[in-house]
């Protein structure tokens, strides 16, 4: 498993979870901004060959995750995207911040993106799954 964060102050806490579960050992910290991760991960061959991906980032930056995961992604593998309800402010036109914005233009993008078949769960801030066809 390869996991992508920024902030060291975080990962030293997940740390000592993986290290309570045992799992220390498969897990593949990358402590850089995820874009430079995926593009690394692209670059050394990885294209189609995750079965699974989770994006939960800076918002601003969601398409461009998305775009790079669907390189790695493999045909019917599983991508989530978190926080697609942005406590509702997707769905209020007159919240128009970066995150607010490139949330709901992701949501758009996925939902007519032929490359994939989606749904949106409304779970807690909002859950997209989408299956990359």
């Amino acid at each position: 498993m390869i996991a992508c964060d920024v902030s060291e102050e975080w990962t030293s806490i997940a740390r000592d979870f993986w290290q309570r579960a045992g799992l220390q050992e498969k897990i593949d910290l990358r402590l850089q901004p995820g874009t430079e991760t995926l593009d690394e991960l692209i670059d050394r061959g990885g294209e189609d060959s995750f079965d699974f991906v989770f994006i939960d980032a800076d918002k601003a930056n969601y398409d461009g995750y998305y775009e790079r995961c669907l390189v790695l992604l493999r045909p019917g593998g599983l991508m989530g995207i978190d926080n697609v309800l942005w406590s509702g402010r997707v769905a209020d036109d007159n919240a128009i911040d970066d995150d607010t914005v490139a949330i709901r233009t992701l949501n758009e993008k996925v939902r007519i993106d032929q490359r994939v078949s989606a749904t949106m769960l409304p779970v807690g801030d909002g859950l997209t799954l989408a299956i990359k066809r």
